[in-house]
């Protein structure tokens, strides 16, 4: 099987002729295991068996101005400061009482993401993997930003219309911008990816009502999106959220990704029998405690093989690090452990 068949074999809850794999690394783990093993991009992609390939639609708009001491704005004017994207640094919308203040804000324009090089970028592929494309569309974070975090809670309950139109003009945004993507090339992209962490250490960040009244048809319109082009859609989903995970099944969520088995409630066991047949399950290989922690390269290897014995039979199954991206401070001989494991496992 190419990497294309074999993924797309998986979500189809039947099982390849290998588990399939997926990398996602931070920039700084990545640069770190180039340097280490020699090899540039591809070549240690392809180390790693990593069955995926990403294409991104390129940003035309106006140039960021950022104030002193931020480091990253986000397309919603939010501006943030510290590691990585940071933190916020203002919550504009706080102080936001009515559904007008809400449309008068300055929304960023969705004909600045210009998905014109996409097709080139994935038929550079050849059709041998599976294609991730669409727009992250974090709008969980980007509603949080905008709000705070506290604030949008007390929100929900004081001034429901208010977080619900925000919901609405955010999830506007992402959807005409993976709109416009897969009218470009939504026939050479397989998966339509996005990232919405919806989970604490120790459960859901927020009930199954509010849920269900504020994200929830969010959620469902990218799904739906993603659907009405041919696509699989999967989510990557940090945390806790076992309650939740019903109801993504039931709004027609393809793949979840990536299964922290730490966490409250996601123990790969229970994931396998209680959700295995209706969803894909990609991660669950424990990034903190094998992966970070492991002493050798033997343990991670036991530990890995555990995962795959629980998670592999009968298909519906990627497998990964229980991180969204592998950490800088993951030994690179760790890494090369779980993959190898993992090709080596049989069915």
């Amino acid at each position: 099987m190419t990497s294309r068949e074999r993924v797309l074999t998986a979500f189809e809850h039947r099982e390849p002729d290998k588990v399939p794999r997926w990398c996602g690394a931070s920039d700084e783990f990545w640069a770190k295991a180039k340097k280490e093993l020699g090899l540039e991009d591809e070549a240690l992609r392809k180390r790693f068996g990593d069955d995926f390939r990403r294409v991104y639609a390129a940003y035309k708009g106006p140039s960021p101005v950022l104030s002193e001491g931020s480091t990253w704005k986000s397309p919603f004017g939010i501006e943030r400061t510290g590691i990585g994207y940071g933190q916020p640094v203002s919550h504009p919308l706080a102080g936001a009482t009515g559904v007008d203040q809400v449309e008068s804000y300055p929304w960023p324009d969705p004909e600045w993401i210009d998905p014109s090089g996409i097709r080139k970028d994935a038929e550079a592929w050849n059709g041998e993997y599976a294609i991730l494309g669409g727009d992250w569309s974090p709008l969980w974070h980007d509603v949080i930003d905008l709000l705070g975090h506290e604030t949008l809670y007390y929100k929900m309950y004081d001034l429901p219309e208010v977080v619900t139109k925000i919901f609405e003009k955010v999830t506007d945004y992402y959807w005409t911008v993976s709109k416009n993507i897969f009218e470009e090339a939504s026939d050479v992209i397989d998966i339509f990816f996005i990232g919405n962490d919806l989970g604490s250490q120790t459960g859901p960040l927020l009930g199954t009502d509010l849920y269900n009244e504020f994200v929830h048809p969010s959620i469902k319109r990218l799904i739906d999106l993603g659907h009405r082009y041919g696509l699989k859609v999967m989510m990557h989903c940090c945390g806790g959220f076992r309650p939740l995970i019903p109801l993504l099944i039931e709004a027609g969520l393809d793949g979840l990704h990536a299964l922290q088995p730490g966490a409250t409630g996601m123990e790969p066991a229970g994931l396998k029998e209680d959700f295995g047949n209706d969803i894909l399950l990609n991660g669950a290989i424990d990034s903190h405690h094998v992966l970070i922690e492991g002493r050798d390269t033997h343990f991670v290897r036991e530990k890995v093989l555990e995962t795959l014995e629980i998670m592999a039979p009968g298909g519906g199954y990627v497998a990964g690090a229980s991180h969204d991206t592998i950490l800088e401070e993951t030994p690179v001989g760790n890494v090369l452990a779980m993959f190898d494991a993992v090709e080596e496992f049989r069915l």
